[in-house]
């Protein structure tokens, strides 16, 4: 009887350690708005699993892995339960719940580029042993990753020796999927311009054209001295995806 009631007691402390510390699987992906999943070609996207309540960290991570199948993402019709997200990176975490918990999931992304990082987030209820893994949990970046390339920083040019210069920029997706005249991602659809302020003063506004794919350029005439800066900026009017840099140079006589 003694042994019995031992064992009794040695399960039931079992039963309750299991109740009380379930794994919960959590998936986490960022997908670019208008465009395929955010991954390790573009830095991945910084996860950080919150206690909505306490503002503690739970976990974090990158996501890692591809972009995913542009077909079933970008050509495909979906519908209701469709999974999209072969092949798109991810970051995965466990966490121990003894109870239902309220998670805040945070995602910067692309880390790789400062300037065009998004900070998104949402919430959700955790429930101990009920995993949200397969397509999981989804955060859409808005935008487009802007790089201004030329004029370098702090450049010095003449209006006497250079007379123009060429505004010089390079734009991809959020995923970092390509921009090209006619592609998938249209560069006819996608307004580019340059603010130009001279001595912090609004001067003009010029637009940029596709050189190459990812590249757009301006032809900028040199008409003021004074320290130049120029504010490029990225509109596609559908998707309603937006971008920004900004470039700095000197002209002298």
């Amino acid at each position: 009887m003694k042994n019995f009631l031992i064992t009794l007691f040695l399960f039931s402390c079992f039963s309750a350690f299991s109740q009380e510390d379930k794994r919960t699987k959590i998936i986490v992906r960022t997908k670019a708005k208008d465009a395929k999943f955010i991954g390790t070609s573009m830095g991945g996207s910084m996860i950080v699993l919150r206690d909505a309540l306490t503002d503690e960290v739970l976990a974090k991570g990158l996501t890692s892995g591809g972009t995913g199948d542009t077909d079933l993402i970008m050509k495909t019709a979906h519908e209701r339960n469709t999974d999209i997200t072969t092949g798109a990176a991810f970051y995965e975490a466990s966490l121990y719940l003894s109870k239902p918990q309220y998670i805040t999931i945070q995602a910067l992304s692309p880390l790789n580029h400062e300037e065009a990082r998004i900070f998104a987030q949402t919430q959700v209820w955790m429930i101990p042993g009920k995993h949200m893994d397969g397509a999981g949990i989804t955060l859409e970046i808005p935008g487009f990753v802007v790089d201004g390339l030329y004029p370098q920083t702090h450049q010095g040019l003449s209006l006497e020796k250079d007379k123009t210069v060429e505004i010089k920029a390079n734009m991809v997706m959020m995923c970092g999927c390509t921009i090209s005249k006619g592609g998938l991602w249209d560069s006819e659809e996608i307004e580019v311009e340059a603010m130009i302020y001279v001595n912090s003063r609004y001067w003009k506004t010029i637009p940029m054209s596709i050189s190459e794919a990812n590249t757009f350029t301006a032809q900028l005439a040199l008409e003021q001295t004074g320290s130049h800066e120029v504010i490029i900026t990225a509109y596609h009017p559908r998707s309603k995806n937006t971008g920004v840099d900004q470039l700095n140079f000197r002209v002298s006589n």
